[in-house]
């Protein structure tokens, strides 16, 4: 199956995986370094460009708003910390 347009073949698959990570065996790191070949942190580099980006919004739209959501969530979480305000 070709990419949708605006995503490579290895984003549609990194948008793939961590739409279904948690059915591989063993730790999702593991399975980040089995199947890319990347550390985890190159890995969620990599995903946080694809939260932003429309293509994969068109393409996995539950799991991209969902992501976004979380990101938006720690983000606020961080802020506030940051100023010592307890949630």
């Amino acid at each position: 199956m070709e990419p949708p347009p605006g995503l490579s073949e290895r984003d549609q698959e990194i948008l793939d995986f961590e739409n279904r990570h948690w059915t591989y065996a063993g730790s999702k790191e593991q399975g980040i370094k089995d199947l890319f070949d990347l550390s985890s942190t190159r890995y969620y580099q990599l995903l946080n460009q694809l939260i932003d980006d429309e293509a994969a919004l068109a393409y996995k739209p539950l799991l991209i708003k969902r992501l976004r959501r979380d990101r938006s969530r720690r983000q606020r979480a961080r802020s506030m910390r940051r100023l010592g305000i307890e949630s």
